[in-house]
């Protein structure tokens, strides 16, 4: 049996176990890694460990890390109030909303992965708040990510397009944009139907007294807004210390969460410094937040001394010890077997079809943009024949290894389980990867009907 063979079995089998076994996936993507690495590839401990994220473990601890300080401190509270206000309540078009801010972002320049690390946490903190799904409000901002992934100034769009230029294969950087903005907009369409979006739209706008804080009632969140974790205390002379006597203290200190404190416009501003330098200056998205949370947590400590804890430690061995067994499957040469075994096949709508899963599958676990290097240049011996249109072919396989960019062992998608606060991570993750698997069923082989088979270019 080749190694290659034998490395795509043991990934089954891993994710057997952790199905079965509800065993963390990433510790067993480590123990495969070592395995296959030493007995199959012959790969020393440097070789197993060149294919740990470094970047994204830094992203996640990072990004986590930042916005667990603006959740101790109301920041995210005052974020999601002044979402509800900018939509007049209307809660149903916050996804919406979340959608054109992450799809604006990368359209102009923002890498996918910073513009879902700064919106993500915004949106699921609203939508634990207002009872949305995290699963809809984590698949509108990746979709609205990828959706504007491909503007001709992007960096998708920049690469893919500088890649059909090197291939010598004819391009249209406006045809690319279009598919991948409706491919997701009507995902995101469908995922807003079937996930409790008409139901919200049914529901007419929140009152803004309620939306802002206003209405009387005491807020809910788990870290009050001095961030010790503790109730405040009922002050002096508010009554005898008997239940309703309390109930009053409560509710007459509970958080002001619109009112911007010294600590919360502190956290803006790190917010705002944080899109600055990625988009901006082009620094790193991880080491950015994680300094950015280090200086707040100097200056409010009180605020800040749950964070470290709040980070999704269990999200980032996931995420770090599959990504690190795909590194092995790209050490071993899986990837390009696979790849070249695809494009052998004579049949050039068959090879098209297949190419376009490859690039779906793959992208799930391991970059959208390594991937879309690899197969284009695949694709160019059966594109020279004349019988699939280069444009079509390209915007599909573009599309295909960024699309599912929903499941959990993708950057995106592993940026949103992070994020979502107050949830069943577990089952969030379940969530996540079932839809996700559904988006690589699906999506290539519907890419590849409407954009392929008609033969575009």
């Amino acid at each position: 049996m080749s190694p290659e063979l034998i490395s795509i079995l043991v990934l089954v089998v891993v994710f057997v176990i952790a199905t079965t076994r509800s065993v963390n996936m990433g510790a067993l993507a480590f123990a495969a890694a070592f395995a296959v690495g030493e007995l199959v590839a012959d790969l020393d401990a440097d070789g197993i460990f060149a294919g740990f994220p470094g970047d994204l473990f830094v992203v996640l601890v990072g990004v986590t890390y930042l916005f667990a300080i603006a959740r101790a401190n109301g920041t995210t509270d005052w974020l999601v109030h002044a979402s509800i206000r900018l939509v007049r309540g209307r809660v149903a078009l916050i996804p919406w909303v979340m959608f054109a801010i992450t799809g604006a972002l990368t359209a102009i320049g923002a890498v996918s992965p910073a513009a879902v690390a700064i919106v993500a946490p915004i949106a699921l903190s609203f939508a634990a708040r207002y009872g949305i799904s995290p699963l809809l409000m984590g698949a509108m901002v990746v979709h609205g990510a990828q959706g504007g992934g491909f503007s001709p100034i992007s960096i998708y769009g920049t690469i893919v397009n500088g890649i059909v230029e090197r291939e010598h294969l004819p391009g249209n950087e406006v045809f690319l944009f279009l598919a991948s903005l409706i491919v997701n907009l009507v995902i995101a369409g469908v995922m807003f139907v079937l996930f409790g979006g008409l139901k919200l739209w049914a529901q007419g706008a929140v009152p803004l007294d309620e939306a802002t804080g206003s209405g009387g009632a005491p807020d809910q969140r788990d870290t009050p807004a001095d961030g010790t974790g503790t109730a405040p205390a009922p002050s002096s002379g508010t009554g005898t210390g008997t239940g309703p006597a309390t109930a009053v203290a409560t509710r007459t200190e509970a958080p002001d969460t619109t009112r911007l404190t010294p600590a919360r416009i502190a956290t803006l501003t790190a917010l705002v410094a944080l899109v600055v330098a990625v988009l901006a200056f082009d620094l790193d998205a991880g080491l950015t937040s994680i300094t950015l949370a280090v200086i707040l947590s100097a200056a409010w400590p009180e605020d800040s001394r749950r964070a470290v804890g709040q980070i999704a430690w269990s999200t980032v061995l996931l995420i770090c010890g599959v990504l690190t067994y795909v590194g092995v499957l790209e050490e071993i040469g899986t990837i390009k077997w696979a790849g070249e075994g695809v494009g052998g096949i004579g049949v050039p709508l068959l090879a098209a079809v297949l190419l376009c899963y490859i690039g779906a599958i793959v992208s799930a676990f391991a970059s959208s943009v390594g991937i879309m290097g690899a197969l284009i240049p695949l694709a160019v011996p059966f594109l020279a024949q004349g019988e699939i249109g280069a444009v079509g072919m390209v915007a599909a396989l573009a599309v295909s290894a960024t699309v599912v960019d929903v499941s959990p062992f993708s950057t995106n998608g592993a940026l949103v389980l992070a994020a979502a606060p107050d949830v069943d991570r577990e089952r969030f993750f379940r969530q996540l990867m079932i839809y996700g698997g559904i988006v690589v069923a699906v999506v290539p082989a519907v890419v590849w009907l409407v954009l392929v088979v008609p033969g575009f270019g």
